[in-house]
């Protein structure tokens, strides 16, 4: 019987993959340097992958988990500076977070990662707008909440640390608990 990867329970997991899709969507139609192509992908791509890095070394070290977590935080704002960067080299308006069409986006992207049953459908309703501004107003939008969930699932982990232990301290109290003392 096949059991889905503990990461794609993870809402931050669904927005670094749609980050990382539309990054790359981005990058191929609005970047010309193959370098800032290379860094911006490469940092949407960390994202996502130490998300799912983090998750999986759960199961041996939360000390892994939390470190990974908080690398694919670092990634996810890295690639915020580069959106910041374009639109300011570009010409281009950086919107605030109380602007309705930022709204608008948080609205749409929080109604995207719900139903985390169906990627198909998820990554087919996550359009990256034709608009340069737009798009990279989106992708900022996108990046912000995952860093924000992030930065909460970094807190929980670390609290899960502080109530449970790591690995190796269950493994010396089950350890203890076998031999009766």
């Amino acid at each position: 019987m096949f059991t889905a990867q503990p990461y794609k329970k993870l809402f931050t997991y669904w927005f670094a993959l749609i980050i990382y899709d539309l990054t790359v969507e981005f990058c191929n139609q609005w970047i010309k340097s193959w370098k800032l192509k290379e860094q911006m992908t490469g940092a949407a791509r960390s994202g996502k992958q130490n998300i799912v890095e983090g998750s999986d070394g759960m199961k041996t070290s939360l000390k892994i988990a939390i470190k990974l977590t908080n690398v694919a935080k670092m990634s996810l704002e890295e690639l915020l500076a580069d959106y910041e960067d374009f639109l300011r080299q570009s010409g281009l308006k950086q919107w605030s977070k109380n602007d309705p069409r930022v709204v608008e986006f948080r609205n749409k992207s929080s109604k995207l990662v719900r139903n985390l049953s169906n990627l198909r459908r998820l990554t087919q309703r996550a359009l990256l707008p034709q608009d340069p501004e737009r798009a990279a107003n989106l992708l900022l939008t996108l990046a912000h909440q995952a860093t924000f969930l992030l930065n909460r699932q970094v807190e929980a982990l670390e609290e899960k640390h502080r109530k449970e232990g790591g690995y190796t301290e269950k493994l010396y109290r089950e350890r203890k608990e076998y031999r009766g003392y």
